[in-house]
C-alpha cells in the first residue's frame, strides 16, 4: 500500500476532487487504482487568507511496486502496511465466576466488550439508568431543578462522556493500536467513519447515545449481562483478595444483595465519591493527584470562526476549536480545558446542595456559541492548606465538594453566572451583554469570585487577557463565566502494579475514576489494558 500525504484542498473544493489529485501525485490513470481511503484530514489555517483541507490518503494500486520505486524516496509518498489490534489469544484465565466491572463508561464498556467477545460473560453494574431512561432524567433536571443523586449528568449508561462533545482526540502514545481499535468499534456501532480520520473526531452527545444502545445489545448478544440501578456498596475481602461485592439497587428501596467474583474491575468514573470513601475504608491504596478546577467561558461561535479561520472561509469551514495555554504570575498552569464549539454550557451536578458544570456539544455542533473551560492546575498542597505531608487521599474530593457547595450558594442551585468584565471588577452582573448564555439547566447572574480561591481567580483572569491578544475578542467584556467546572479529573488515583492489580488481589482499577486516563479514547484504551490483563493471568 502507497500512503501519500500533503494533498491539499481550498474550502470551496469538494473531495471528489481526491482522486484526480491522487493520480496526478502518482502520476497514473484512475483505472490503475484498486482502492484508496482517507486515512487523515486535518486543516492548515495558519494563512487566513487561504486555509486548506490537508489530507493523507493509503491507495492500492496495480502498479504498487513501479511506483514505489519511482516515487518511494520522497517525504509524501511511501510505502506503508495496514497494521491492525490483536487481542491476545496465547494465554486465557480459568474463573470461578464471571468478572464483575462496576461502571459503564467508556472504561467500563471496552473492558466488558473485550472480555465478552473472547468468552468469558462479564456482569456489568451501572448505578444509573440506561441511556435513553437517563436522557429523561437529565432533561427533567435541566427543567425542573429536581436532582436523582444514582442517574444524571455523570452517572448513568456511558458516563460522564454522553452528555459532552464526545471529543476522541488523545494523547497517549499508542503502539499496539488499541486507539485504533476504540475508533473502529465506535464506528461499527454507528458512529460516522470520519472519526476514523478526522484530527480533531467527535461523535456528539446526539449520536452517541445510539452508539451505546448498539454497543450495549452487542456485549449482551455475546454473553454479557448489565444491570442498571445497581450500585457496589461494599467488598468482601478474603485473604487479602477479592471475594464478591455488596450491590444495592437504587430504584427500589435500596435492597441489597451479594455477588460473588473472583475479578473485579472499577471502572467507577471520576465522580463517584462514595464509592472512593468505600474503597478508602477497605484500605486500598490510592492516594491524592492534581487535577484542576475553574470556570466555563462562552463566546459567540461566530467570533471564533473569524478569529481561527479569517472573515472569508469562516461560514465555509466546520465549527472552529481552539486550544490555549498561559502560565501565571504566581506559576499556577492556566489552560483551556473540553472546548465545545457550537456547544452548550450543562448543569452536571451529581450531589444535592453542590453545583458543577461541564461543556456539551451535539454531532452538528451548531449552538450559537462556543464554551470552553478555563481551568487552574491544583496539587495535594492546595487541598490542606499547604500541609504536604500525610494528606488524606481523600482530600481533593472535598476539595471539590468544597467548591461545588459555593457554587451552589450562589446560585441557590441554578448555574451561577457572570459577565467577564464584571468578574474582572469583583462586582455581581445584573444581566447579559451582547453574548447570551446558553445553558442546559436554569442559571442565575451573581459574581462568581466566591467560588474559588482567590489565587485562582487571578490566574484565570491574567490566562483570559493574555490570550485576548492572539484570539480577538477572547477577553470581550460581556463573555459569559459559570461555575464551577470541578470534574476535569479524578481527585484520586488507585495504585496498581504492572498486572493492573490494585494492593487487594483481583481488584483491577481502572480508566479515569482510579486516575489512568483523561478522555473518552483514553479511558476505553485502558478498559482494553486491563482486559488483556485479566485474560493473560493463568
Amino acid at each position: 500500500m502507497i500512503r501519500i500525504t500533503q494533498i491539499k484542498l481550498r474550502p470551496e473544493e469538494g473531495e471528489d476532487l481526491l482522486l484526480s489529485k491522487i493520480c496526478k501525485k502518482l502520476k497514473i490513470s484512475e483505472k490503475d487504482i484498486e482502492s484508496w481511503q482517507i486515512t487523515k484530514k486535518s486543516i492548515d489555517a495558519r494563512k487566513k487568507e487561504a486555509p486548506v483541507f490537508v489530507y493523507q490518503v493509503d491507495v492500492k494500486t496495480k502498479k504498487q511496486e513501479e511506483l514505489f520505486f519511482k516515487h518511494g524516496k520522497g517525504p509524501e509518498i511511501r510505502r506503508v502496511t495496514e497494521a491492525r489490534y490483536q487481542f491476545p489469544k496465547d494465554a486465557r484465565r480459568t474463573m470461578q465466576h464471571r468478572p464483575v466491572i462496576v461502571g459503564t463508561g467508556p472504561a467500563g464498556l471496552f473492558c466488558g466488550y473485550m472480555l465478552s467477545q473472547a468468552g468469558y460473560g462479564p456482569v456489568l453494574l451501572e448505578r444509573g439508568g440506561p441511556v435513553e431512561e437517563r436522557e429523561e432524567a437529565v432533561e427533567q433536571f435541566w427543567k425542573t431543578g429536581v436532582l436523582n443523586p444514582e442517574c444524571n449528568v455523570q452517572f448513568g449508561e456511558g458516563g460522564a462522556g454522553t452528555f459532552s462533545d464526545g471529543k476522541l482526540n488523545t494523547l497517549i502514545k499508542d503502539p499496539f493500536l488499541r486507539g485504533k481499535k476504540v475508533l473502529e468499534l465506535f464506528v461499527s456501532m454507528g458512529a460516522g467513519s470520519e472519526i476514523l480520520y478526522d484530527s480533531k473526531p467527535h461523535i456528539g452527545t446526539d449520536v452517541l447515545k445510539q452508539v451505546l444502545k448498539n454497543m450495549r445489545q452487542k456485549i449482551e448478544s455475546m454473553g454479557g449481562q448489565f444491570h442498571f440501578h445497581t450500585k457496589a456498596t461494599n467488598l468482601e475481602i478474603t485473604d487479602g483478595k477479592v471475594s464478591g461485592v455488596y450491590i444495592q439497587d437504587t430504584k427500589a428501596g435500596g435492597i441489597t444483595r451479594f455477588i460473588a467474583a473472583d475479578v473485579l474491575v472499577l471502572a467507577t468514573g471520576h465522580s463517584a465519591r462514595d464509592t472512593f470513601q468505600m474503597l478508602y475504608e477497605k484500605r486500598l491504596n490510592m492516594h491524592a493527584k492534581a487535577f484542576a478546577v475553574g470556570l466555563r467561558i462562552e463566546h459567540p461561535q461566530s467570533m471564533i470562526q473569524i478569529s481561527q479561520y479569517g472573515e472569508k472561509y469562516g461560514a465555509l469551514l466546520p465549527p472552529a476549536p481552539y486550544k490555549v495555554t498561559a502560565r501565571a504570575s504566581d506559576g499556577r498552569g492556566v489552560y483551556s480545558f473540553c472546548m465545545c464549539p457550537g456547544g452548550y454550557v450543562v448543569n452536571a451536578s451529581s450531589e444535592q446542595g453542590m453545583t458543577a458544570v461541564n461543556g456539551m456539544s451535539n454531532h452538528a455542533r451548531d449552538g450559537r456559541n462556543s464554551n470552553s473551560a478555563i481551568v487552574v492546575t491544583v496539587s495535594p498542597e492546595d487541598f490542606e492548606d499547604g500541609l504536604s505531608a500525610n494528606i488524606n487521599p481523600l482530600a481533593g474530593m472535598e476539595f471539590q465538594r468544597r467548591l461545588e457547595r459555593n457554587a451552589w450558594r450562589l446560585g441557590n442551585g441554578a448555574v451561577p453566572i457572570q459577565l467577564y468584565g464584571d468578574f474582572k471588577e469583583n462586582r455581581k452582573s445584573s444581566g447579559p451583554g451582547e453574548v447570551l448564555p446558553d445553558t442546559k439547566g436554569q442559571n442565575c447572574y451573581t459574581n462568581l469570585r466566591g467560588i474559588l480561591p482567590e489565587p485562582l481567580n487571578r490566574a484565570i483572569i491574567e490566562g483570559v487577557d493574555f490570550w485576548g491578544r492572539k484570539i480577538l475578542g477572547f477577553d470581550r467584556y460581556d463573555a459569559i463565566l459559570s461555575g464551577v467546572e470541578s470534574r476535569t479529573s479524578s481527585p484520586v488515583r488507585i495504585e496498581r502494579n504492572d498486572q493492573m492489580e490494585s494492593s487487594i488481589a483481583g481488584i483491577y482499577p481502572c480508566g479515569e475514576g482510579a486516575g489512568y486516563a483523561g478522555g473518552i479514547t483514553s479511558a476505553a484504551v485502558d478498559g482494553i489494558r486491563v482486559a488483556e490483563a485479566i485474560i493473560s493471568i493463568k
